[in-house]
């Protein structure tokens, strides 16, 4: 799970925008794609637990959670501004700007801890058990030795080493 360096850079350029905006930069992806590359930023809000539905300054709906269009419209104006002045991405670019979903993919290790008991799908560099791809409850999630424990069919538990993941995200349940 470890930022390119091209992306690590962008991350640090925009993280005081994004956080100006009262919200939390949750990861970015650049995908150069030919000519125009793409930018995508995921934005998040800390989960307020027990919080009334109210609305808010923009009109929206807030169930105490969640990221409204007009905080994706806030970023894209205040990052969009910070990569205009830097101009750190040669050629065509397009920004995105939204919440990770349902589905959210992460980008930290640390991410994963709020999710421990739920399914997720992998993505390896190198196969493990002789597969790349998993869809597997997350068990559990060592920061210390970069490692997350997951279960897999018939309750076999495999370590998987955070610097062996090349994607990795929630499987959204109901």
């Amino acid at each position: 799970m470890k930022l390119s360096n091209k992306t690590q850079a962008l991350q640090d350029l925009i993280t005081p925008a994004v956080q100006a905006c009262d919200v939390d930069l949750w990861g970015i992806e650049f995908l150069p794609q030919g000519k125009r590359s793409l930018l995508r930023i995921y934005i998040d809000k800390q989960v307020e637990e027990n919080a009334e539905p109210v609305i808010n300054e923009d009109g929206e709906l807030e169930l105490g959670r969640g990221i409204g269009v007009q905080d994706c419209v806030r970023v894209t104006q205040q990052v969009g501004a910070i990569l205009d002045v830097h101009d750190p991405i040669s050629g065509e670019y397009a920004l995105e700007v939204s919440s990770p979903g349902w589905d959210r993919p992460f980008f930290e290790l640390k991410q994963m801890q709020g999710y421990i008991g739920q399914q997720v799908a992998l993505r390896l560099i190198a196969a493990v058990e002789n597969r790349r791809k998993f869809q597997a409850k997350l068990v559990a999630v060592d920061l210390e030795n970069e490692m997350i424990q997951v279960e897999v069919e018939k309750q076999q538990v495999l370590d998987i080493d955070s610097n062996n993941i090349d994607k990795a995200n929630l499987i959204y349940q109901d």
